[in-house]
């Protein structure tokens, strides 16, 4: 138990200070005025408080991606744990709060501007694509993963529940953000947050052997499935997250002032830290072995093992409450991916969506294409989805050490991160069915390769822009 409270602490306590550290090399400006005032339009861009738009950003990121993410990662053993911890603070945080806050400082834009801003035409191009394709796959699992809780809750169809979550998405999608967002996603957070800690509280008290396996340096997993970079695929919410970077823009157009970035932008990711963190110690705690978790995961996907913890350790009322907070989750995530899609083509196209017939000539389309998607295989969608999400994660990175080295600013708190996570896409890519299907030992040393090669580029380069600067700066 022990441990678990040590791994919260750090969490925390990497919030307070390495989150503070963060903010000060980006250089946080309280007297800037942000696009929330400067563009205020009443649809996307209006100004809205701190704690609102923390509990908002909280939602948008989390998806199922905190809960399912940690559950499969669970199977690989507590090594998932270190990189819950670790990936969060040193990667998914920096990564989020850089999304966040490039996003604020070029006037709310979408993160396919925001990289291409730092990258060039070239990277722009390729995130609005990339950015598309991830945000259409998480929009259809995240329709398809709470239709399938709500019919194990209720017995009623699928298919109903698919339409319903659809017709919701759709409308959050058009309407301003203040209409449906910014009014229940509030309740939602406190329902997620209450019902989450509830179940670990539960299982504490509830005589269970919290975390009895610590040994990091075993993988576990049921079906040998290599550690290396599988868990930094499988386990990405709760450690890091392209994704994110699509939702951050949103918020960002709603802060008020650039010194709020830390805690809606950083510390929200510390916060889903957190909910990974408790669903990880419960699949290495709740069940005597990889093996029975891997026996429910495979007879109904990690929803079941939502289900059964959550009835088992709450009783069937609190364990509806429970699957209803998890179910909270991938719904207010989706929503908000298809917001992001909206907004990003309005972007590419130039299409203003102050009036509602704009923000319809796209929506429309957008959701016939997303329901043709959820007619498809879900495990093909989710691996895809895997290998997109960590790739964009990877630019976004590279995107804010660009920024940071054109600044003149320590590059090394994104460039790192950003070479670890090249090595992991590059290495998956390489060895994955979906990939090219090369050997392990073959696909590691291409991924470290090319890791390596990018880094060394971008050092090259960032001294160059350093020189620059500063020959700039003895000129004046």
């Amino acid at each position: 138990m022990m441990t678990f409270f040590i791994c919260v602490a750090a969490l925390i306590l990497g919030y307070v200070f390495y989150g503070a550290f963060v903010e000060k090399v980006f250089g946080a400006d309280g007297s800037r005025m942000t696009p929330a005032y400067e563009l205020e339009d009443g649809v996307d861009y209006m100004p809205m408080p701190k704690w609102k738009v923390m509990f908002i950003q909280v939602l948008d990121i989390a998806g199922i991606g905190p809960i399912f993410g940690p559950i499969l990662g669970a199977l690989y053993g507590p090594a998932a744990l270190v990189w819950i911890v670790i990936g969060c603070i040193f990667a998914g945080a920096v990564h989020d709060y850089f999304s966040g806050m490039l996003s604020i400082r070029s006037g709310g834009a979408s993160i396919p501007e925001v990289v291409g801003n730092s990258l060039g035409m070239t990277a722009r191009q390729a995130m609005r694509v990339f950015s598309v394709i991830l945000l259409m796959l998480v929009g259809v699992i995240f329709v398809l993963a709470p239709a399938k809780l709500l019919t194990g809750l209720t017995g009623m169809n699928t298919t109903l529940f698919i339409f319903i979550i659809f017709g919701y998405y759709f409308l959050a999608t058009i309407l301003p953000i203040d209409k449906v967002i910014g009014k229940i996603y509030p309740l939602m957070g406190a329902l997620l947050l209450v019902t989450t800690i509830a179940i670990v509280v539960a299982m504490m008290f509830g005589g269970y052997e919290i975390l009895p396996n610590l040994d990091v340096t075993t993988n576990a997993h049921p079906a040998s499935k290599p550690l290396w970079p599988l868990l930094f695929v499988t386990l990405s919410c709760g450690a890091i997250s392209g994704f994110h970077s699509t939702q951050s823009p949103l918020m960002a157009r709603c802060v008020k002032n650039e010194r709020e970035g830390r805690a809606i932008f950083y510390g929200a990711m510390i916060i889903e830290g957190i909910i990974g963190l408790i669903w990880a110690t419960v699949g290495l705690s709740f069940y005597n072995s990889p093996e029975a978790l891997s026996a429910v995961i495979a007879a109904g996907s990690p929803s079941a093992v939502v289900s059964e913890v959550s009835r088992t350790l709450l009783g069937p009322a609190g364990g509806f409450l429970a699957v209803l907070g998890v179910i909270v989750l991938p719904i207010t995530s989706g929503d908000t991916a298809f917001r992001s899609t909206r907004l990003i083509l309005s972007e590419v196209f130039k299409v203003k969506q102050s009036k509602a017939a704009s923000r319809l000539m796209i929506a429309v389309p957008l959701f016939v294409i997303g329901y043709f998607i959820s007619t498809q295989d879900f495990g093909m969608i989710w691996r895809y989805f895997g290998f997109s999400n960590q790739v964009l994660s990877a630019l976004v990175l590279w995107a804010a050490a660009a920024y940071l080295a054109k600044e003149g600013r320590l590059h090394w708190i994104a460039s790192i991160p950003a070479t670890f996570m090249t090595a992991v896409v590059t290495t998956f890519i390489c060895w994955a069915p979906i990939g090219f299907g090369l050997s392990m030992t073959t696909s590691t040393y291409v991924g470290i390769g090319v890791a390596a090669c990018l880094f060394a580029f971008f050092v090259v380069k960032a001294s160059g822009a350093v020189a620059a600067k500063r020959a700039e700066a003895g000129a004046r």
